[in-house]
Order: structure tokens, then C-alpha cells, then sequence
């Protein structure tokens, strides 16, 4: 028998998971240790760095996030563009001072730099990870059996919305049309979600 256990306050949620009144695991979130990474905001850039091919963004954090080039640009244009420095593409072409832009933070505020953010959207679900901006499909490479690898792929590419990309995690082995299907439709809604918020929402 498994007891979960929470505890409250205002400086920190605790939860502990017992069995047989033995500890087996304990967690703890405090609101100044609140996890960034994964997040999604519509942000506001701030200012634009031709010079080091970066940008910051205001998130509503303490300090501003910021981004590369790298993390900017579609992943359809990455290989024609791949030295954006050399001006095939500047920043200041991409972004201008005042422009809102939908972000994820891909690493989270250390010292006094802010959050890292990209515009490769990721959203993980139990068996995928949907990619909105991305066309590809992938699949994990903890999945070994070839036969396997193919009748997955197979399946996510049938299945999959139009210019839609996908990676298919370790834990889909085995997994029927059924659940993916489930896990895509789940998915492609959420990200839709977030684009009707952020239409409706101020930076």
C-alpha cells in the first residue's frame, strides 16, 4: 500500500510517497526555486545585438532571457543558413526592439545571466514529443529493434498533421496505433491551446 503525504506553507510544498510507512521518495518546490525550463511565454524582445548575434527578451522574470541566432531560426531555413554571423540572415532581420515573440526556455537563469530561450517549440507528451515548427519525424535511438523503428515512424508520419514533426520516445516501443494517435491528438490541441492564449494575452 502507497501513501502520498503533502504538506503546505507558504515557503515550500513538500509531497512524500510512504510504503509500508517507509519513505520512498520525497519532493520539495519552493516559489524562489520555481523551474523555469520548459515553460512557455509570450515575451517581448528587449533589445537586439547585431554585434554577438543575440537578442533578450522579457519574460516577466527578475532579468531577461536571452537567445542566439541558432535558436531563432526556423529549423527548415538552419542549413541554408547555417553562419547567419556571415549576414545571410543578421538578427536585426529577424527581431526588432518591441517585437513579441513565443518562446520556451531551454536553460534555466544561472548568476546573473537569465533563462536561455528558443523558438524550436518541443512538447512532450507519454510517447512523442511534437515539434510544431519542425517536419520531421524521429525516432529514439534507446529503440534498437529495426522492424520496430520503421512501424512506429510509419505510423506517426500517416498519422501526423501537415508540417508537423515528431520524436518518438523510448517508452512508445510496443506501443499500438491507438496510443499514438491518442497522444498526437492530445498534443497538436495543447499547442493550439497556447496559440489561442497567446493571441488573447499581452506579453
Amino acid at each position: 500500500m502507497k501513501d502520498i503525504i503533502i504538506e503546505y506553507s507558504p515557503q515550500e510544498i513538500r509531497v512524500a510517497t510512504l510504503e509500508a510507512d517507509t519513505l520512498t521518495e520525497l519532493y520539495h518546490e519552493r516559489p524562489q526555486e520555481r523551474r523555469l525550463v520548459g515553460n512557455i511565454y509570450k515575451g517581448r524582445v528587449v533589445k537586439v545585438l547585431p554585434g554577438m548575434e543575440s537578442a533578450f527578451v522579457d519574460i516577466g522574470e527578475e532579468r531577461s532571457a536571452f537567445f542566439y541566432i541558432d535558436d531563432i531560426l526556423p529549423e527548415s531555413l538552419e542549413s541554408d543558413f547555417t553562419n547567419a554571423a556571415e549576414g545571410k540572415i543578421p538578427i536585426d532581420k529577424l527581431l526588432t526592439e518591441g517585437q513579441d515573440v513565443i518562446v520556451q526556455v531551454s536553460k534555466g537563469p544561472i548568476s546573473t545571466k537569465g533563462a536561455r530561450i528558443t523558438s524550436h517549440i518541443s512538447l512532450p507528451g507519454r510517447n512523442l514529443v511534437y515539434m510544431p515548427f519542425s517536419n520531421t519525424v524521429g525516432v529514439s535511438r534507446q529503440i534498437t529493434d529495426d522492424s520496430e523503428r520503421i512501424r512506429l515512424r510509419d505510423i506517426v508520419s500517416r498519422l501526423r498533421p501537415q508540417n508537423a514533426g515528431f520524436i518518438i520516445r523510448t517508452v512508445a516501443e510496443g506501443r499500438s496505433e491507438e496510443d499514438l494517435h491518442s497522444d498526437i491528438n492530445f498534443l497538436v490541441s495543447l499547442w493550439d491551446a497556447v496559440l489561442q492564449s497567446a493571441e488573447k494575452s499581452s506579453p
